[in-house]
């Protein structure tokens, strides 16, 4: 059964998460790229509304996977 759960905890476990907080962590990202995305859009075609959204939503999912994230080997030790 192992060979079946794998596929689900290998990358969450590589980033320090399990696959529940993985899912709640990747769900928010969606909503966030979304959200930035309907916004572009909306821009596009009002040019007057919306037009820091799109890049302070880069700048925060940014903020939030690169910069605030512990370093990968950090987090593979603490689920070895």
């Amino acid at each position: 059964m192992k060979f079946l759960v794998r596929p689900f905890t290998k990358h969450p476990r590589s980033v320090g998460e399990s696959y529940l907080q993985h899912m709640r962590t990747a769900f928010a990202f969606s909503w966030a790229m979304f959200s930035g995305a309907f916004a572009c859009l909306i821009h596009g075609v009002f040019p007057f509304l919306c037009a820091r959204t799109g890049s302070q939503r880069i700048d925060e999912l940014h903020r939030r996977m690169v910069t605030a994230r512990r370093p990968l080997k950090d987090a593979v030790k603490s689920h070895v």
